[in-house]
Order: C-alpha cells, then structure tokens, then sequence
C-alpha cells in the first residue's frame, strides 16, 4: 500500500476518531473508540466486503447505536457488503436487511428483516431466537 499517512488520516476521519487516536495505547480508548479502531483497520485496505463478527459486543447501547450508525454511513458511502455475525437480532434488524440463521454452521431459514421483526419465520429454531429476543426494534 502507498501514501500510509493519508489512508490512515483518512479512515480515521471516516470512523469519527481524531488523529491522536493513531498514537494511543488501547487501554487509553473507550470501548466504542477500540470498535472505530477495528473498523479502521478493516477499511485501511478498502475493501468491498467486511465480516464484523458481533460488532458492537460488549458496548452499551448508547455506544451500539453510534456504531451500527457509523456502520450504515459506511455501507453507503463506500458501498460495501457487510457479512454480520451477531446472536443480537436488535442489531441484525438494525442493520441488515437480509437475515440467515444457522445450526452448527448449516443454514436452516433465510429472511427479511422485516419478517423477522414481525415473526414470519417458519424454522422452529428461528422462532426460538426471536422468543429470546427482548425487542426486534431499531436501537435508539
């Protein structure tokens, strides 16, 4: 990769971090900056395609939502394909518009969101997840 310095100022910019954040430590970083460090990372390569392996895990919800917002203003202004791994469905609604849900690494249902959301799932399995689910809403 060329111009190390300009990609790194510039997806520092796109995740909303100042450019000190280049020179800290992870313990000097909030849990949200060490998500935007993580997707700063991934985006150096400018990528099309991003897995994000619970994205937004161990966060409060206040800081959830910053990210799935950051996350969304990525999508579209990069136009990127986003793979999610999340046991949250809150967050899968939230951000994806498509949903697959797996057994032991096999599909077993593919959905909307929307259908999700309103409980129009045919797997047993999917039915258990929403049950689980305390609110299929957008996050705040």
């Amino acid at each position: 990769m060329d111009n190390i310095d300009d990609r790194i100022a510039k997806v520092l910019s796109a995740v909303a971090l100042p450019q000190t954040a280049r020179f800290r430590y992870p313990h000097q970083l909030s849990g949200g900056q060490r998500q935007r460090v993580a997707i700063a990372r991934a985006l150096i390569a400018e990528p099309e395609v991003l897995l994000l392996d619970e994205p937004t895990s161990a966060l409060d919800v206040s800081v959830q939502a910053e990210i799935l917002n950051l996350l969304a203003d990525l999508r579209s202004e990069r136009n990127l394909t986003y793979v999610m791994v999340s046991h949250n469905l809150s967050v899968i609604t939230h951000l994806c518009i498509e949903v697959g849900v797996m057994i032991d690494g096999h599909m077993v249902e593919q959905v909307t969101a929307e259908d999700l959301r309103l409980g129009n799932v045919n797997h047993a399995h999917t039915r258990e997840l929403r049950s689980l689910s305390v609110e299929l809403e957008e996050p705040a």
